[in-house]
């Protein structure tokens, strides 16, 4: 192989990465529309932000992250047994510290026996009453959260750098990725020039 066929091929895998470096780096860049020769140049996120922002409310709010799944998963029974070691604390707290405090004359006929029996009823009362509350509060919620409404603010109001970092935080590989795709194509294309040269010398 000639020393201008190598380059030749070099040459070719450089452009391929190139072309795929610049057409990633402009889904972020220019961050402001620029007009040039009668066209409007702008990064393709930055210009779609609102849009992108949009989708994406409804994308997590829909498929994601629903207040379908908050209300299973805070009235599981498993999940509510997490916390009554908790409740179970506070309420002896509440029966020890508290309740003298309070109510000082009822505190003096009320033994460690009778503690253990309010105790024993107060957990399986609020064990009886959790779940419907919990899934009472999960419907409030919806009604006065709006989830996508608050993604969709959220993201709308990511600075173009913010969401140049974050989407590169996810898509990393994936850009280079693409990126060195371009040096392989642009190498193999060089190789068919140098080969299709040779031949038709």
């Amino acid at each position: 192989m000639q020393y201008w066929q190598l380059l030749l091929i070099l040459i070719s895998g450089f452009i391929g990465w190139i072309t795929n470096w610049v057409a990633i780096k402009m889904l972020f860049h220019p961050r402001k529309p620029i007009k040039f020769a009668g066209f409007t140049i702008q990064g393709i996120f930055p210009k779609n932000q609102s849009q992108f922002a949009q989708k994406l409310g409804k994308l997590v709010s829909g498929e994601f992250l629903s207040f379908e799944d908050i209300e299973q998963k805070i009235s599981k029974p498993e999940n509510l047994q997490k916390i009554m070691p908790l409740i179970e604390t506070q309420i002896d707290r509440f029966l020890k510290e508290r309740l003298p405090e309070q109510m000082p004359m009822i505190s003096m006929f009320i033994g460690e026996k009778t503690i253990g029996k309010l105790k024993t009823t107060f957990l399986q009362e609020i064990e009886t009453l959790l779940p419907p509350v919990m899934k009472a509060y999960a419907g409030q919620l919806k009604t006065e959260l709006d989830l996508e409404a608050i993604i969709t603010e959220k993201v709308a109001t990511f600075s173009s750098d913010k969401l140049e970092e974050l989407l590169y935080q996810i898509m990393a590989k994936e850009f280079r990725f693409v990126e060195w795709v371009g040096a392989v194509i642009g190498l193999l294309i060089g190789m068919i020039q140098v080969l299709i040269s040779a031949w038709a010398n």
